[in-house]
Protein backbone atom coordinates (compact mmCIF):
# COMPACT_ATOMS: atom_id res chain seq x y z
CA UNK A 1 0.00 0.00 0.00
CA UNK A 2 1.31 3.31 -0.70
CA UNK A 3 2.10 5.96 1.58
CA UNK A 4 -1.02 8.70 1.21
CA UNK A 5 0.44 11.09 4.54
CA UNK A 6 2.87 12.66 2.72
CA UNK A 7 1.18 13.85 -0.24
CA UNK A 8 -1.99 14.57 1.78
CA UNK A 9 0.09 16.97 4.38
CA UNK A 10 1.70 18.56 1.01
CA UNK A 11 -1.78 19.30 0.06
CA UNK A 12 -3.19 20.95 3.28
CA UNK A 13 0.07 23.31 2.91
CA UNK A 14 -0.63 24.73 -0.11
CA UNK A 15 -4.31 25.01 0.53
CA UNK A 16 -3.69 26.84 3.64
CA UNK A 17 -1.06 28.86 2.29
CA UNK A 18 -3.22 29.72 -0.43
CA UNK A 19 -6.22 30.70 1.87
CA UNK A 20 -4.34 32.78 3.60
CA UNK A 21 -2.86 34.69 0.64
CA UNK A 22 -6.60 35.04 -0.49
CA UNK A 23 -7.71 36.67 2.82
CA UNK A 24 -5.11 39.20 3.33
CA UNK A 25 -4.32 40.08 -0.22
CA UNK A 26 -1.09 40.86 -2.40
CA UNK A 27 1.17 42.65 -0.80
CA UNK A 28 -1.06 43.59 1.83
CA UNK A 29 -0.42 43.95 5.96
CA UNK A 30 -3.00 42.61 8.08
CA UNK A 31 -4.60 45.44 10.23
CA UNK A 32 -6.09 45.09 13.77
CA UNK A 33 -9.34 46.90 14.88
CA UNK A 34 -6.43 48.75 18.06
CA UNK A 35 -4.30 50.36 15.35
CA UNK A 36 -6.89 53.46 15.48
CA UNK A 37 -7.31 52.91 19.30
CA UNK A 38 -3.64 52.93 20.11
CA UNK A 39 -2.66 56.45 18.08
CA UNK A 40 -6.25 57.80 19.98
CA UNK A 41 -4.60 56.57 22.71
CA UNK A 42 -1.33 58.48 22.33
CA UNK A 43 -3.49 61.89 20.91
CA UNK A 44 -5.02 61.75 24.67
CA UNK A 45 -1.45 61.69 26.26
CA UNK A 46 -0.40 64.57 24.25
CA UNK A 47 -3.36 66.51 25.39
CA UNK A 48 -1.85 66.31 28.88
CA UNK A 49 -4.66 63.69 30.42
CA UNK A 50 -2.62 61.56 32.75
CA UNK A 51 -3.49 57.67 32.03
CA UNK A 52 -5.43 57.68 36.02
CA UNK A 53 -7.60 60.59 34.63
CA UNK A 54 -8.54 58.08 30.85
CA UNK A 55 -11.11 54.95 31.43
CA UNK A 56 -10.92 52.69 28.46
CA UNK A 57 -14.61 50.99 27.17
CA UNK A 58 -15.22 48.77 23.96
CA UNK A 59 -15.37 51.67 21.61
CA UNK A 60 -14.14 54.80 23.46
CA UNK A 61 -11.66 56.46 25.04
CA UNK A 62 -13.19 58.47 28.76
CA UNK A 63 -10.82 61.12 30.24
CA UNK A 64 -11.75 63.06 33.24
CA UNK A 65 -15.16 61.52 33.59
CA UNK A 66 -16.75 63.63 31.03
CA UNK A 67 -14.83 63.80 27.82
CA UNK A 68 -15.33 61.13 25.14
CA UNK A 69 -12.62 60.21 22.60
CA UNK A 70 -14.11 57.33 20.47
CA UNK A 71 -11.62 55.07 18.95
CA UNK A 72 -12.33 55.14 15.75
CA UNK A 73 -12.30 59.11 15.66
CA UNK A 74 -10.22 61.01 13.36
CA UNK A 75 -6.74 61.89 14.49
CA UNK A 76 -6.03 65.39 14.32
CA UNK A 77 -2.86 66.57 12.27
CA UNK A 78 -0.13 68.19 14.26
CA UNK A 79 0.57 68.55 17.76
CA UNK A 80 -1.91 69.77 20.21
CA UNK A 81 -1.51 73.39 21.60
CA UNK A 82 -1.03 73.94 24.77
CA UNK A 83 -2.07 77.72 24.99
CA UNK A 84 -5.72 77.45 26.21
CA UNK A 85 -7.94 75.18 28.19
CA UNK A 86 -8.97 73.53 24.93
CA UNK A 87 -8.07 70.92 23.33
CA UNK A 88 -5.76 72.61 20.22
CA UNK A 89 -8.71 71.10 17.56
CA UNK A 90 -11.36 73.30 16.67
CA UNK A 91 -14.49 72.86 14.79
CA UNK A 92 -13.64 74.55 11.57
CA UNK A 93 -15.13 78.40 10.40
CA UNK A 94 -17.31 76.42 8.13
CA UNK A 95 -18.47 73.56 10.24
CA UNK A 96 -19.16 76.02 13.80
CA UNK A 97 -21.69 78.52 11.98
CA UNK A 98 -23.91 75.34 12.00
CA UNK A 99 -23.80 72.64 14.33
CA UNK A 100 -26.43 71.07 13.74
CA UNK A 101 -28.33 68.84 17.11
CA UNK A 102 -29.99 65.53 16.71
CA UNK A 103 -32.24 64.92 19.70
CA UNK A 104 -31.81 61.39 20.34
CA UNK A 105 -35.78 59.79 20.82
CA UNK A 106 -34.48 58.95 24.64
CA UNK A 107 -34.11 62.63 24.82
CA UNK A 108 -37.08 64.26 23.30
CA UNK A 109 -38.60 65.19 27.23
CA UNK A 110 -35.62 67.64 27.65
CA UNK A 111 -36.14 69.24 24.65
CA UNK A 112 -36.81 72.46 26.35
CA UNK A 113 -33.50 72.22 28.27
CA UNK A 114 -31.85 71.77 25.20
CA UNK A 115 -33.22 74.26 23.35
CA UNK A 116 -32.63 76.60 26.97
CA UNK A 117 -28.47 75.40 26.33
CA UNK A 118 -28.55 75.98 22.46
CA UNK A 119 -29.89 79.73 22.93
CA UNK A 120 -26.96 80.87 25.73
CA UNK A 121 -24.33 78.99 22.76
CA UNK A 122 -25.93 81.01 20.65
CA UNK A 123 -26.80 84.09 22.56
CA UNK A 124 -22.91 85.54 22.36
CA UNK A 125 -22.04 88.38 20.09
CA UNK A 126 -19.37 88.35 18.21
CA UNK A 127 -18.76 84.35 18.23
CA UNK A 128 -19.51 82.43 15.18
CA UNK A 129 -20.59 79.70 17.43
CA UNK A 130 -24.20 78.49 16.16
CA UNK A 131 -26.21 75.51 16.86
CA UNK A 132 -29.58 74.23 15.30
CA UNK A 133 -32.14 71.07 16.11
CA UNK A 134 -32.17 69.22 12.99
CA UNK A 135 -34.93 66.11 12.64
CA UNK A 136 -33.28 65.03 9.03
CA UNK A 137 -31.02 61.93 8.86
CA UNK A 138 -28.03 64.30 8.39
CA UNK A 139 -27.14 65.88 11.57
CA UNK A 140 -23.49 66.85 12.97
CA UNK A 141 -24.06 65.57 16.98
CA UNK A 142 -26.56 63.71 18.48
CA UNK A 143 -27.42 63.71 22.49
CA UNK A 144 -28.43 60.54 23.89
CA UNK A 145 -29.86 59.53 26.97
CA UNK A 146 -27.25 57.17 28.70
CA UNK A 147 -26.40 55.41 31.36
CA UNK A 148 -23.02 56.65 32.64
CA UNK A 149 -23.34 55.41 36.23
CA UNK A 150 -23.81 57.51 39.88
CA UNK A 151 -22.09 60.49 39.82
CA UNK A 152 -21.63 61.36 35.78
CA UNK A 153 -24.24 63.33 35.04
CA UNK A 154 -23.14 63.74 31.33
CA UNK A 155 -20.63 63.42 28.47
CA UNK A 156 -19.43 65.32 25.65
CA UNK A 157 -16.94 64.42 22.95
CA UNK A 158 -13.92 67.00 21.69
CA UNK A 159 -13.73 68.17 18.08
CA UNK A 160 -12.25 66.10 15.28
CA UNK A 161 -11.65 66.71 11.58
CA UNK A 162 -12.95 70.33 11.71
CA UNK A 163 -16.36 69.12 13.29
CA UNK A 164 -18.17 69.24 16.42
CA UNK A 165 -17.29 66.19 18.63
CA UNK A 166 -20.26 63.83 17.38
CA UNK A 167 -21.95 62.86 20.22
CA UNK A 168 -23.54 63.98 24.02
CA UNK A 169 -24.61 61.49 26.60
CA UNK A 170 -26.61 62.62 29.23
CA UNK A 171 -27.69 60.79 32.27
CA UNK A 172 -31.49 61.72 32.00
CA UNK A 173 -32.20 59.32 35.63
CA UNK A 174 -29.60 61.02 37.29
CA UNK A 175 -30.10 64.39 36.78
CA UNK A 176 -34.21 64.52 36.78
CA UNK A 177 -34.28 65.39 40.14
CA UNK A 178 -32.23 68.71 39.39
CA UNK A 179 -33.71 71.88 38.70
CA UNK A 180 -34.42 72.55 35.03
CA UNK A 181 -31.87 75.53 35.30
CA UNK A 182 -29.48 72.63 36.11
CA UNK A 183 -30.59 69.86 33.77
CA UNK A 184 -30.02 72.63 31.12
CA UNK A 185 -26.64 73.53 32.68
CA UNK A 186 -25.41 69.89 32.00
CA UNK A 187 -26.49 70.04 28.54
CA UNK A 188 -24.90 73.43 28.49
CA UNK A 189 -21.45 72.05 29.86
CA UNK A 190 -21.16 69.23 27.69
CA UNK A 191 -21.69 71.11 24.27
CA UNK A 192 -19.37 73.56 25.09
CA UNK A 193 -16.82 69.91 25.31
CA UNK A 194 -17.92 69.38 21.75
CA UNK A 195 -16.82 72.80 20.56
CA UNK A 196 -13.58 72.08 22.57
CA UNK A 197 -13.84 73.94 25.83
CA UNK A 198 -11.91 72.27 28.86
CA UNK A 199 -13.28 72.35 32.20
CA UNK A 200 -12.08 75.72 33.78
CA UNK A 201 -11.65 74.50 37.28
CA UNK A 202 -9.36 71.93 36.11
CA UNK A 203 -6.48 72.69 38.97
CA UNK A 204 -8.55 73.23 41.86
CA UNK A 205 -10.25 69.31 40.77
CA UNK A 206 -6.78 67.77 40.02
CA UNK A 207 -7.22 67.46 36.57
CA UNK A 208 -4.10 67.36 34.17
CA UNK A 209 -2.17 70.85 33.13
CA UNK A 210 -3.76 73.32 30.82
CA UNK A 211 -3.42 77.06 30.53
CA UNK A 212 -5.75 79.69 29.92
CA UNK A 213 -7.05 80.98 26.71
CA UNK A 214 -5.02 84.01 25.60
CA UNK A 215 -6.61 87.23 27.47
CA UNK A 216 -8.81 85.52 29.42
CA UNK A 217 -6.44 84.05 32.39
CA UNK A 218 -7.10 83.13 35.86
CA UNK A 219 -9.62 81.21 38.00
CA UNK A 220 -13.53 81.56 37.29
CA UNK A 221 -15.62 80.59 40.40
CA UNK A 222 -18.93 81.34 38.10
CA UNK A 223 -17.63 79.21 34.65
CA UNK A 224 -20.43 77.09 33.36
CA UNK A 225 -17.34 74.89 31.94
CA UNK A 226 -15.84 74.25 35.88
CA UNK A 227 -15.77 70.66 36.31
CA UNK A 228 -17.64 68.48 39.28
CA UNK A 229 -20.39 70.36 39.66
CA UNK A 230 -23.25 68.75 38.50
CA UNK A 231 -26.68 70.07 39.90
CA UNK A 232 -24.79 72.77 42.05
CA UNK A 233 -22.98 74.56 39.40
CA UNK A 234 -23.20 78.33 36.96
CA UNK A 235 -25.93 77.60 35.03
CA UNK A 236 -25.28 81.00 32.87
CA UNK A 237 -22.20 81.27 31.07
CA UNK A 238 -19.58 83.66 33.00
CA UNK A 239 -18.17 86.61 31.50
CA UNK A 240 -14.71 85.00 30.96
CA UNK A 241 -16.58 81.54 29.33
CA UNK A 242 -18.21 84.16 26.70
CA UNK A 243 -14.55 85.63 26.34
CA UNK A 244 -12.73 82.77 25.94
CA UNK A 245 -15.96 81.72 22.97
CA UNK A 246 -15.18 84.83 21.04
CA UNK A 247 -11.05 84.48 21.13
CA UNK A 248 -11.70 80.77 20.00
CA UNK A 249 -14.53 81.76 17.93
CA UNK A 250 -14.18 85.14 16.79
Amino acid sequence: MKNMFLPLLLLLTICFAACKKSAEGPGETPQTEYDNAAKVRAYIRDLGFPDNAVVENAKEFIAEGDIVFPKDMEIPSGKPKTEQYYTGSLVSATNVTNIRLRIDASMTSMTSEINSAISQWNAISGCSINWTVTTGSSYDVIIIDSNLGSGVCGSGTFPSGGRAGGTIRINKAYIAGNSFAQRARTICHEMGHNVSFRHTNWSAIGESSATAVPGVGGTDASSLMNGGQCGSGATVLSTKDIQAAQVLYP
